[in-house]
């Protein structure tokens, strides 16, 4: 079956490229072009495409914001977003983007991310958008390998050197160019500051204890090393486990 694509772009030289790509691949046909937020909701009533390929900064709408309207609909398109800019990752998956590709997007890029979105039908884009709700909220990483997806409850701590953060989880390490206080700013009920360097997963906080030459540690689970707290965010850290525990006693 034919899978009909919604451009949506502000620049007219990206929708034709975006245009060209799609239609040297079997099985998709563009129903329509928009060149704003405002005209991609309008192009999806009339059309009723398939998938939608969404750049993020357009006049009007943009990208993000026109993807949250398109998310309450009853019958929302699959969407790619193709942008220039990787800063809007982590927002972009919030959005449920099946993929979120970077100009100039190359065209067996574009020819996966289809296929996946292809794989989608309306219902279980659906579904998928509702799960999402009530599951993990999970950080978009950009590596080596490409886009990852973490959850956030999976993370044991995140540590920073001198030219990169990395978070130790359930999996493994991974690397991530997001500092150690953007991370503490966006994700606040999942990371607690003990040290200038080091971020430490709330849900894996077991207690603070101390060293034999009275450096504080935290202990976390299933970790066997504790973490060093520093003198500065001790207060602070000492603070947060007695809100925890008298919360767990009121229950």
């Amino acid at each position: 079956m034919t899978q009909r694509l919604l451009i949506a772009d502000d620049e007219p030289l990206a929708r034709e490229r975006l245009r060209r790509l799609a239609e040297e691949l079997p099985g998709y046909e563009v129903c329509a072009e928009a060149g704003d937020g405002d005209d991609v909701l309008k192009a999806i009533a009339d059309a009723s495409p398939d998938i939608l390929l969404l750049d993020i900064r357009m006049p009007g709408l943009d990208g993000l914001e026109a993807a949250d309207t398109i998310n309450r609909l009853d019958h929302p398109p699959a969407i790619i977003f193709c942008t220039a800019y990787d800063e809007y990752a982590i927002d972009a998956f919030r959005a449920q983007a099946v993929d979120y590709l970077l100009k100039p997007v190359r065209r067996e890029h574009l020819e996966s991310a289809l296929g996946r979105a292809g794989h989608l039908n309306r219902v279980q884009i659906r579904a998928l958008q509702e799960s999402a709700r009530t599951e993990p909220e999970q950080i978009t990483v950009r590596t080596h390998r490409g886009t990852e997806l973490i959850d956030l409850p999976r993370i044991y701590f995140c540590e920073a050197d001198q030219k990169c953060v990395t978070l130790h989880h359930d999996q493994g390490e991974t690397v991530t160019d997001f500092t150690l206080k953007e991370l503490e700013q966006a994700y606040p009920d999942h990371f607690l500051r003990i040290h200038r360097h080091t971020l430490a997963g709330t849900r894996h906080i077991q207690g603070l204890t101390r060293s034999g030459n009275g450096q504080a540690l935290l202990k976390l689970r299933p970790i066997e090393t504790p973490l060093q707290v520093s003198r500065r965010h001790q207060p602070h850290v000492r603070e947060w486990i007695e809100r925890q525990d008298k919360r767990s006693q009121s229950r």
